[in-house]
């Protein structure tokens, strides 16, 4: 019986002995890869300062902020501070403003409940000053002080947002704080802006 030489010179496969790729361990190592790198970039996104927030330009952002009470000074990483561990008494920010610099812990404590805390720099022409406090006296959740060491002329802070700008007459100040007074980010809302320290 004639043989075929095709059929004689292919090699036989056994089951037992054929080498498989262990796709199950692959897929399984992939995935966990995956979800670790998910997890390291949502963590970096969270804790980030940014340098955009929507429609405002030149708002800095900065989730991830810890917040639990504590009598001792806190060293802030933003100047001034937007949030953060801070005093278990708020600074009261009904439409309220001050002539001197405020505690940061206080004042911070109110930023927890949406107020919006205007600062400025020592030295700041008196009509700027009226104009800002003008908008505050407007603004019921919103606090203004002097901030010595601050490195603009003016400063507007929320909890976890914050926007610097070099003129009261500004539109983005007034935008701001439609925004922010009691806006998103308020981690307390509906907590009260009366009932806590009253000077500063």
């Amino acid at each position: 019986m004639p043989t075929n030489e095709r059929g004689a010179n292919r090699p036989r496969t056994n089951a037992l002995t054929e080498r498989r790729t262990p796709w199950g361990g692959i897929g399984f190592f992939t995935a966990v890869g995956l979800v670790a790198v998910a997890a390291v970039v949502f963590a970096f996104l969270q804790t980030r300062p940014s340098q955009a927030d929507d429609d405002i330009k030149g708002v800095v952002v900065h989730d991830g902020l810890s917040r639990n009470h504590t009598t001792d000074p806190v060293d802030y990483p933003d100047s001034p501070p937007m949030g953060g561990d801070h005093d278990p008494t708020w600074q009261n920010c009904d439409a309220r403003v001050y002539d001197a610099p405020l505690r940061n812990e206080n004042a911070v404590h109110a930023l927890e409940h949406g107020a919006v805390w205007v600062t400025y720099r020592p030295g700041l022409a008196a009509d700027q000053v009226a104009a800002l406090a003008r908008r505050v006296r407007a603004v019921d959740y919103s606090l203004m002080s002097p901030y010595p060491s601050l490195d603009a002329p003016i400063a507007l802070s929320a909890w976890g947002r914050q926007l610097k700008v070099q003129d009261a007459n500004d539109s983005r100040i007034d935008a701001f704080l439609a925004k922010y007074v009691k806006g998103p980010q308020t981690p307390e809302p509906g907590a009260p802006c009366t009932g806590g320290k009253d000077t500063p």
